[in-house]
């Protein structure tokens, strides 16, 4: 077999087989197996979607942000997890949304949505600028009122059938968390619960309960998905 020849069918095997966790290690996400381990799930739950036409957003592309005192202008110079999710899915349409700026990543797939989370008509400005969306990974600031304002923003807009995902819940930024919140983690568990949101903010459970007929399922996993270790990762899908 010539050199080309057996390139070819190397990458077909690969496209073929390719695994998520691998990727995600490959391009430095800490998403993979040397962290947080949520591909093994992803993998589970996108592997259906992979060869479909499908419009993917994630938000937060880039660890080291203004959410760990690091000024919104940085410098960036890589989107580890952008690349991951443009090889996977190969049809897709990959959307990337950052308070900081990666307008110079290029790809014919890609489109960068610059916004400022704290900002709920920002927010809402951003995704009017985007197709109805399949699926959501949020990995910004952690905030939880960010992760709130997004949600409320971003989750009305989804088709039936779309996905919601919501990371590090155990973690909020110093930076940006507001006193006395309810915590994401806590809120997705009063519905999980109860099957009523509740939280500090009147106005908010109000929001979140508008939403629950359009609320199929809302699954969250602890840390690296082990028994009594604090809630990681929310998947909510929309009915």
């Amino acid at each position: 077999m010539s050199q080309n020849k057996e390139a070819g069918t190397m990458t077909k095997r690969r496209a073929k087989n390719i695994n998520l966790t691998d990727l995600a290690d490959e391009y430095g996400s800490d998403k993979g197996s040397t962290k947080h381990r949520y591909t093994e799930l992803y993998h589970l739950l996108f592997n259906p979607y992979r060869r479909r036409k499908i419009n993917f957003l994630e938000m937060g592309l880039l660890i080291g942000g203004p959410e760990h005192g690091v000024d919104k202008d940085r410098k960036t110079s890589d989107l580890p997890s952008i690349r991951m999710w443009l090889e996977y899915f190969p049809k897709a349409n990959i959307h990337g949304l950052d308070i900081s700026d990666f307008a110079w990543f290029e790809h014919e797939r890609f489109t960068f949505h610059r916004c400022d989370m704290d900002d709920r008509n920002d927010i809402e400005r951003a995704v009017c600028a985007m197709p109805a969306l399949d699926i959501v990974v949020d990995d910004a600031s952690h905030a939880s009122h960010h992760q709130q304002n997004a949600f409320l923003e971003i989750f009305p807009k989804l088709p039936s059938g779309g996905l919601y995902v919501i990371e590090d819940l155990r973690w909020q930024p110093d930076t940006y968390e507001v006193k006395g919140i309810t915590k994401t983690a806590a809120l997705l568990r009063s519905f999980i619960d109860d099957r009523k949101f509740s939280h500090t903010d009147s106005a908010v459970a109000d929001a979140f309960n508008t939403l629950i007929p359009d609320i199929s399922a809302c699954i969250v996993h602890p840390v690296k998905y082990q028994k009594n270790r604090r809630d990681q990762v929310a998947v909510i899908h929309k009915r």
